[in-house]
């Protein structure tokens, strides 16, 4: 009996060997082009080079209409072009994308501020100027948009207290270029984001060195309790350009970041901190603040932004008043501290008492302090019915964590030492958390927001 004969690639019938190559990158289906003609012919098709244009540069069939090309020849148009971003270019196009047009329904100023993107030998002129290489995923995205014109708010997301303000821009290459670092402590670091009131950048390393990784993005945070000016503190907030970019996006344009007065305001809501107790809900979203808080001495600052709302469902005469705040706090030691007082501290007055109708919406921001890593906070409010006073009830205010964000301590500070990371909780353990009166020491009027009829210190709504 003859033996089977040996199933071989080349002599597969079409329809398959297109399905195998389906699933190619293009370099690996250019490989193929070499191997025989007739895989040059099938790797040619226009619908494998459609399924790349598509996964790759993001194109539809009315731009290779308008390009007058085949598919393989408008991927080749592209890739001569941007070609060396070919693994960023479809996630950061797809992300701005999304950004535009998001801003174009919420904060159409803003999306006005963006600027045109950036070509090849501007950022290579880049390069030569500072001396470093820019990470390939930070070039294709300023290839998309060279940032944003130095405006309020800033792109990167805005932060308010009643005496403090933070509207972070995202600067083009250009102005980027002229505050990149050459002093000892910040060596060859990029500013990434600016803030015109507090001064307040976001950093990206260009290279590894003094205690960084290449592509982290940092707040620098002075070590106050070094002598060594050079001893500078990161708190981190990106491992690269593309995820600190795409991570910020997607918090905005899945509403995890407030819109407030025309700005994206950076408070993330745990969607577990919500509590409802009969017709009202409590919820609370929080923001830590690196241009308030220090690694050395241990000094970490968050905001957080509480909302009350009455079901529209509720009875009328469910209407009521808040008279009264309890406060019960936690850091990582353990330590407790339990604060009372009068209803919720407001920026004009020592209280405000706001009265519940259904359907009625207040919200508030304040601040807190603590000198460990992490802190929860707990409570009730305490409210009186408008039809009969005798009657008082407790509103849950949900449980509601702060955690700094990861951090990275200066050189000059951990040469030598095996574990800083103890020396700060030991060092927390010797001190009192300083809160804000059980986290209210700074109450916000949201109507003196920017914006708004109030306005806050040093604020140039015209900047």
């Amino acid at each position: 009996m003859a033996a089977a004969s040996e199933l071989q690639l080349h002599t597969l019938p079409s329809d398959p060997l297109l399905l195998v190559f389906s699933f190619l990158d293009f370099d690996d289906l250019l490989s193929c082009s070499y191997v025989s003609r007739r895989f040059n012919e099938l790797s040619g098709q226009n619908a494998l080079w459609k399924n790349l244009c598509v996964r790759h540069w993001l194109l539809s069939e009315s731009d290779r209409a308008a390009s007058g090309v085949s598919w393989k020849a408008l991927f080749k148009q592209y890739y001569v072009d941007l070609g060396r971003y070919i693994h960023h270019y479809a996630t950061l196009k797809t992300a701005w994308e999304q950004l535009k047009s998001f801003l174009q329904h919420t904060c159409p100023r803003m999306l006005a501020s963006l600027k045109e993107g950036a070509i090849e030998e501007e950022l290579d002129a880049i390069e030569e100027q500072i001396g470093c290489k820019l990470p390939n995923d930070y070039r294709c995205s300023y290839r998309i948009h060279n940032g944003q014109k130095l405006v309020v708010p800033g792109l990167m997301g805005s932060m308010a207290l009643s005496n403090h303000y933070r509207s972070e821009d995202l600067l083009d290459v250009e102005t980027a270029a002229g505050g990149f670092q050459t002093r000892k402590g910040m060596r060859h670091c990029l500013p990434l984001t600016f803030c015109f009131h507090t001064g307040l950048s976001q950093y990206m390393a260009l290279e590894s060195t003094e205690g960084r990784a290449v592509s982290d993005i940092f707040y620098h945070c002075p070590d106050q309790m070094a002598q060594d000016p050079s001893a500078i503190d990161m708190f981190i907030t990106g491992c690269s350009f593309s995820e600190w970019f795409t991570t910020y996006v997607n918090n905005v344009v899945t509403g995890e970041y407030p819109i407030i007065r025309d700005q994206i305001f950076r408070y993330v809501h745990d969607k577990r901190c919500i509590q409802r107790t009969d017709d009202i809900t409590v919820s609370v979203s929080t923001s830590f603040l690196p241009e308030l808080s220090s690694v050395h001495p241990p000094h970490f600052f968050f905001t957080y932004r509480i909302r009350i709302e009455m079901s529209s469902s509720a009875l009328p005469e469910a209407a009521c008043q808040l008279d009264s705040r309890y406060w019960r706090i936690t850091n990582a030691n353990g330590k407790v501290e339990e604060v009372r007082g009068p209803g919720v501290v407001g920026e004009y007055t020592a209280s405000e008492f706001p009265v519940m109708t259904p359907g009625k919406v207040h919200e508030y921001s304040s601040c807190t302090t603590f000198s460990t890593t992490s802190e929860y906070m707990e409570g009730h409010y305490t409210f009186h019915r408008l039809a009969n006073k005798e009657e008082v009830f407790h509103v849950a205010i949900p449980r509601f964590h702060m955690v700094c964000p990861p951090f990275r301590e200066s050189l000059v500070r951990t040469q030598g030492s095996a574990n800083d990371v103890s020396q700060i909780n030991a060092a927390a353990d010797d001190s009192d958390d300083s809160g804000d009166e059980g986290g209210e020491l700074r109450g916000i009027n949201m109507d003196a927001m920017p914006g708004g009829g109030g306005g806050c210190p040093g604020f140039n709504p015209d900047l």
